[in-house]
């Protein structure tokens, strides 16, 4: 039974329960982004620092009274020129130097051996860096820390897109929140660097899984016409979310105080596992999977609740179980379950997994040789952390205007040629334009790449079969976050790479237009279940001609006067064609060549010609 034209209607489609659903489900995005985005404060080095003063290294005539604050880092860290103090040495004096120690003191430099100072951080006065010095030689950790936070992600979501399809959205929902709730608070107590990335590792699979399970869920709920908006709308909520966050790390100082406020939400959420009408089983799956009594009671739960159970004394839910007992004899039904393994048999549907994860790679990775322009143009962390966030405001509206009217593959083309554009314009002029200018395209890529990003994550969640879409998705996102974590790669290689990074990305970028014209287009079209239904999607032509030169043959003929389908109306039109007067083409009546004996001239000569024939 197709589960949009002939189910959806009669439980009473969009209605009331599944917006209230809808909305609930937005909730889970607005607690994942938060803890998601707290990284960029926790890993943030401070603008200022240096190392503390050793008085041991210091000669034995040194006396601090003589000497102001200024003047006593002067003298014990090394000045840069352009950067001010150093900020990984010291000075180291001879012990026993007991002359006028304030000029042409003998000295050497050496490491931090105290520590660092250490000025406050955007927002937080402590964080991961200020805790644990991450700093000159242990700088490598910070970009450490990333990538085992990104390669969690990437582990949950291949790990929990599975089982979304094993045991079903709800309880990979529930498992994941209660998870990443517990191991939140267990990030507050870490004591040591190792720890916090351990948990961090642990942390970013399980807030995996919350997004991927509510971002399913949600969709399947939706009827075509809605699916986008409420969509896009949870991408409202993520853009809340870091709107919200520079205020509370603010108010938090601390960076323990500040995971136990983001682990707040996800604490809440435990509140659906006592609440199932608030929170359901998508029916769309239980269905796909052949688990019919729980589909059943899914569908009486939506159908009741939207109020379609009453209507001219007829009960449509009724009937519709019926249907599904018609079409699933119990006899016949097993439950059957896929993973993301079946890929290996598949052609379309494999294919469409791969070009939205390269799209998806390209728009998350690319975003870092933009960013990195805007620190160029000002070094103000929130003046490029409140950019992107509006870009990606930006981005959610536009493609709530455009993406309906002009479909997924259109904008996702526009999107990628516009990224692509801007980042090879950024690496072929940037030494000759002005700063305005720059400034200008990577806002633009930046705006184009995130816009390229979420249209990618949206468009792979409905080509995806429901009967593989956990992992599907799964796999599509975690693609996302390889691109994320690329931009640490180039952190942790001091930005040695950076230019093969862009000259990279903006290949893939224009390589990723071609990609696109081979996807389908899923524009107001129902989602599919199975993988028949995933395998039946093509993709349409590029440029469409008039459907008035689509039905011209190749011959003209003249318009039949019978319909081919009816036997009697055809003998009738026969019969009137052959009693016509009128001949319809110019024709010239010759006599027979031959002819009976005896009727006239042609009789004739008939005759001599069988004499001549005889006598030869």
């Amino acid at each position: 039974m197709e589960y949009d034209t002939k189910i959806y209607p009669k439980i009473g489609g969009y209605g009331q329960y599944n917006r209230i659903v809808a909305v609930f489900s937005w909730f889970p995005n607005f607690a994942v982004m938060l803890n998601l985005f707290t990284d960029a404060f926790y890993t943030l080095t401070p603008d200022s620092y240096h190392c503390k003063p050793d008085p041991t290294l210091l000669p034995s005539a040194f006396l601090l009274s003589n000497y102001s604050r200024q003047g006593y880092l002067n003298f014990t860290i090394p000045w840069v020129n352009g950067s001010g103090l150093s900020h990984c040495e010291l000075f180291k004096y001879p012990l026993n130097y007991s002359s006028n120690v304030s000029v042409n003191v003998p000295k050497d430099t050496v490491p931090c051996t105290k520590g660092w100072e250490f000025s406050q951080a955007a927002g937080l006065q402590t964080n991961f860096v200020t805790e644990w010095d991450l700093v000159c030689g242990n700088y490598w950790k910070i970009p450490v820390q990333h990538i085992c936070f990104m390669s969690g992600w990437i582990l949950g979501y291949v790990f929990m897109g599975t089982l979304c399809d094993c045991l079903g959205r709800r309880r990979a929902f529930l498992l994941s929140v209660s998870l990443s709730g517990l191991l939140g608070v267990s990030v507050c107590l870490s004591n040591s660097p190792v720890v916090f990335l351990l948990l961090r590792f642990c942390q970013g699979s399980m807030l995996a899984g919350v997004f991927l399970s509510s971002y399913i869920s949600r969709l399947e709920l939706c009827d075509p016409p809605h699916r986008l908006m409420v969509s896009m709308v949870s991408g409202f909520f993520a853009v809340c979310a870091e709107l919200l966050l520079p205020g509370l790390a603010v108010l938090c100082h601390d960076w323990p105080v500040l995971q136990a406020v983001a682990t707040l939400p996800l604490l809440l959420l435990l509140s659906y596992w006592c609440s199932v009408w608030v929170f359901p089983e998508s029916p769309r799956w239980l269905l796909a999977t052949s688990q019919i009594p729980q589909a059943k009671q899914s569908l009486q739960l939506f159908s009741t609740r939207n109020g379609a159970c009453v209507r001219e004394e007829l009960y449509p839910a009724e009937t519709l179980l019926s249907e599904i007992d018609a079409a699933w004899p119990e006899e016949d039904t097993h439950e059957e379950y896929h993973s993301v393994l079946v890929l290996r048999h598949t052609r379309i549907i494999w294919r469409n997994c791969l070009i939205l994860s390269f799209t998806l790679f390209i728009g998350t990775g690319i975003q870092y040789c933009f960013t990195r322009n805007l620190h160029s143009y000002s070094s103000n962390f929130y003046f490029s952390y409140f950019l992107r966030v509006l870009t990606g405001a930006l981005a959610c509206l536009f493609l709530c205007m455009s993406v309906n009217h002009f479909g997924r593959r259109g904008i996702l083309l526009l999107s990628a040629i516009v990224t692509g554009l801007s980042s090879l314009l950024l690496l072929a002029l940037t030494q000759y334009l002005q700063g305005g200018l720059v400034m200008v395209l990577s806002v633009t890529g930046l705006l184009s790449s995130q816009a390229l990003a979420m249209l990618s994550a949206f468009f792979a969640s409905e080509v995806m079969p429901t009967v593989v879409r956990g992992g599907c998705l799964g796999l599509v996102l975690a693609a996302g976050c390889m691109g994320m974590a690329a931009s640490s790669l180039m952190e942790l290689q001091n930005n040695s790479g950076y230019f093969l990074h862009h000259v990279i990305f903006a290949s893939f970028a224009v390589l990723s237009v071609l990609c696109i014209m081979l996807l389908p287009e899923s524009k107001r079209k129902p989602l599919p279940d199975s993988l028949k239904d995933g395998e039946s999607q093509r993709r349409p032509a590029l440029f469409l001609t008039p459907g008035e030169r689509d039905s011209l043959p190749l011959l003209y003929t003249r318009p039949s006067e019978y319909h081919s389908e009816n036997y009697s109306c055809l003998v009738s039109a026969t019969r009137t064609m052959l009693t016509k007067d009128t001949v319809p083409f110019n024709m010239v009546a010759h006599p027979p060549l031959l002819m009976a004996h005896g009727t006239g001239q042609g009789g004739g000569e008939n005759g001599l010609l069988r004499e001549e024939l005889s006598e030869r």
